[in-house]
């Protein structure tokens, strides 16, 4: 089964809240994120950096966004392999690449860290408004990197104004 890497943005948009996703892209990013709890795996990394970008944005008690529930699912699940796998990302002294298995690169350094997760992991990442997945299409495609864009009506319009 292939793991997914879930960019913040998709969680909030589900959530419907601070952000410039339209009714469509957000009921896209409900139904994506209640197929993942149900029965796919998530990949995060050892360090926490993504769990910490979640808590930036979601509320662990599952409620009220189906984007809180997602985390809340992450948090519940982080040790089971079969639910959530957890990747060992480390972080380079290299601020051209921000992680180890990253090369020189242009990306965003807050979106690093779900690139690093989507390489070792091999996992396809799930995208709803960002538009760094869009512009880096040789670096994703070198790293063998695949994204999903669900809504590319906003990811390729810019960053959204929450995006970390």
């Amino acid at each position: 089964m292939t793991p997914y890497v879930v960019d913040t943005n998709v969680a909030i948009a589900a959530n419907g809240r601070g952000t410039h996703a339209d009714r469509r892209c957000r009921l896209t990013c409900v139904e994506k994120l209640e197929s993942v709890v149900a029965r796919e795996i998530v990949a995060i990394d050892d360090g926490h950096a993504i769990l910490n970008e979640y808590r930036r944005h979601l509320r662990p008690s599952g409620m009220p966004g189906v984007g809180d529930m997602f985390y809340k699912h992450i948090l519940n699940h982080q040790y089971r392999d079969d639910r959530v796998r957890m990747v060992e990302v480390t972080p380079s002294d290299d601020d051209r690449r921000g992680f180890d298995v990253l090369p020189e690169n242009a990306f965003d350094p807050s979106d690093r860290k779900f690139l690093a997760v989507a390489v070792v992991a091999r996992a396809v990442v799930l995208n709803a408004t960002d538009s760094d997945w869009d512009e880096h299409d040789r670096l994703l495609d070198a790293l063998g990197v695949e994204v999903s864009q669900l809504c590319p009506q906003h990811a390729s319009k810019g960053r959204g104004e929450h995006d970390e």
